[in-house]
């Protein structure tokens, strides 16, 4: 797979992701939290080229994706994608032709290195995501002692990123990509089939950019909101019916400050993880 279909995937993902209506979170739907639609596409387009340079280490991708961001965009968007997509990305160009994607990722994450972390730190510190606060096993701040896959065993516990380093992205293969099939399936429209991502992930998974801002205060009233959300679609034979419910609960999370950006990012490795596994040539 070449660095240019690479890239053309995750451009895709990204901007399919954009197109999904998710409540609280930005889209074509709806701005928020200080960013726009366009804050998010530029990220991807200048993320892309380090993401996808073969020559970088997995630790020199995600830095470098993160450095091209912060370089044209004002605010922290997309680091939570590109820790998540970097490993993909990494596994499909070190892969071996016989090999699935999820078999080269467990390599992948095994065999992260020092460096890696060291890169990747400098990368969390740069992006300087809301809540990040200190550790004092491994701070981003400071020089790394461990690899990057040990670092985010510490971290596993209370952000759904780093679990998904420590759990072979278990959530995404397991749980998430199959309901991203079986919606594209009903609908033939991928944009949906991620809104249904969204919706299903946060109603069962308690989303790490809120309670690292909130606690768990509002943990419960939204996965009670986003299930009756994820029933309503589910049963909608045009899921454009369901407008008006997301357009009420993403005003209300809004006015709120709460932005489910690590669903956010989870929906994007997941949309991103089943355009991997459909590449033919692959």
């Amino acid at each position: 797979m070449t660095p240019k279909q690479l890239a053309e995937l995750y451009l895709l993902a990204c901007e399919t992701e954009l197109q999904a209506f998710k409540p609280g979170n930005v889209s074509i739907y709806s701005d928020g939290h200080d960013m726009t639609v366009n804050d998010f596409r530029i990220s991807s387009e200048k993320s892309a080229p380090p993401l996808c340079n073969p020559k970088f280490s997995l630790g020199e991708k995600i830095y470098y994706a993160v450095k091209a961001t912060a370089n044209n965009v004002g605010c922290n968007t997309n680091l939570g994608i590109i820790l998540l997509c970097a490993p993909l990305i990494h596994s499909a160009q070190t892969k071996q032709p016989s090999t699935s994607i999820k078999s080269a990722l467990s390599n992948t994450l095994l065999a992260t290195t020092i460096t890696d972390a060291n890169w990747a730190f400098k990368a969390i510190a740069l992006a300087a995501p809301g809540g990040l606060g200190t550790n004092t096993a491994q701070d981003v701040h400071n020089p790394a002692t461990i690899t990057l896959l040990k670092a985010m065993q510490l971290a596993a516990s209370k952000d759904r990123i780093a679990f998904q380093y420590c759990n072979q992205y278990r959530d995404i293969f397991d749980f998430l990509t199959p309901i991203y099939y079986n919606s594209v399936s009903k609908w033939n429209k991928p944009n949906w089939a991620a809104v249904m991502v969204y919706l299903s992930c946060i109603a069962q998974l308690p989303d790490s950019h809120i309670e690292r801002k909130f606690g768990d205060c509002y943990t419960l009233m939204i996965a009670e909101k986003m299930n009756l959300l994820k029933n309503a679609l589910h049963n909608a034979d045009r899921p454009e019916t369901i407008l008006p419910l997301l357009y009420s609960a993403d005003k209300e999370l809004k006015s709120l400050r709460i932005n489910p950006g690590t669903t956010a990012d989870l929906t994007v490795a997941t949309i991103f993880s089943a355009f991997l596994q459909d590449f033919k040539s692959l």
